[in-house]
């Protein structure tokens, strides 16, 4: 039996259509949700992540501002924009692309956001939120993953699944996500001994390390679901995940392609966030 592969566009496709109706209600009753994206200098991949963002915004009805800023800025000028962003009442979510320059202090910059504000789900208070299992916006990456999980209907009780990568951004709250829905959590990194072992292990299999094919058929539990949060770019220009994908077809039951996979999650679940945060507002007045 072929593997099934979790069509990332689809599901962005369906979360989307779920947000317009929820945004044209916001609009004929107050106004457009509104999300503000800073770019700090002139990184080629950070530019097109905020080009995307800016025009899926477009295409829903979202109000948006971006705000290009040299790669000269001190941290101080920074928090200085983003207080003034924090307190305008038409943007309801503010992003902050990374990475920052080596000058910016990121963690100041990170906990100087209101966090109803957060649309990334990075915010110290966010996470603990979501540590907590209360209501936040959450990271977007790992919070598309378990919506897709849901929509294709895999079951995550009871099941044991490992995380290979730890970071902020998907590790961690993928870990803390899962194991709300009841999964035995494993979190692998480069310290961790056997790791082809542990990844046996796993009935569902998140991987993001940015190491391109690093996973090959060796650490995959035949009918395990895999999911690859990498995208790596190889010498032909063509796009890899961090998981062979040979092996993801021929051992998985199902898995996320890359591209189309995961990446086109991100986005989707960055609008919602936002919608929800204008929803949010409009309820608190």
């Amino acid at each position: 039996m072929s593997a099934k592969v979790l069509d990332g566009k689809s599901v962005r496709d369906q979360i989307l259509a779920e947000l317009r109706p929820r945004i044209d209600k916001l609009k004929a009753n107050h106004r457009p949700p509104g999300l503000a994206v800073i770019l700090v200098g002139n990184d080629p991949a950070s530019e097109i992540y905020v080009r995307n963002k800016i025009k899926t915004c477009g295409d829903m009805g979202i109000y948006s501002e971006k705000i290009t800023l040299p790669d000269t800025i001190s941290t101080e000028e920074l928090l200085g924009i983003i207080e003034g962003l924090n307190q305008r009442s038409e943007i309801d979510g503010i992003l902050v692309q990374t990475p920052l320059p080596k000058q910016v202090d990121k963690h100041r910059v990170l906990v100087s956001l209101l966090p109803e504000k957060d649309v990334d789900g990075f915010h110290p208070i966010n996470v603990g939120y979501l540590v907590a299992g209360i209501p936040a916006p959450r990271a977007c990456t790992p919070a598309g993953i378990m919506d897709m999980l849901r929509r294709y209907e895999i079951p995550l009780a009871g099941k044991k699944a490992v995380v290979v990568g730890r970071s902020d951004i998907v590790g961690k709250p993928m870990a803390l996500m899962l194991l709300h829905q009841n999964a035995t959590v494993t979190i692998c990194h480069s310290k961790t001994q056997d790791l082809a072992g542990e990844c046996r292990r796993a009935d569902i299999l998140v991987v993001a390390i940015g190491r391109a094919a690093f996973i090959t058929r060796d650490f995959i539990k035949p009918g395990a679901t895999v999911i690859d949060v990498g995208i790596n770019r190889k010498p032909d220009a063509k796009l890899i995940g961090d998981v062979d994908p040979d092996a993801m077809k021929e051992v998985a039951s199902a898995y996320t392609p890359v591209p189309g996979g995961v990446g086109p999650l991100t986005i989707s679940m960055l609008m919602a966030n936002t919608v929800r945060a204008a929803e949010q507002r409009l309820c608190s007045k």
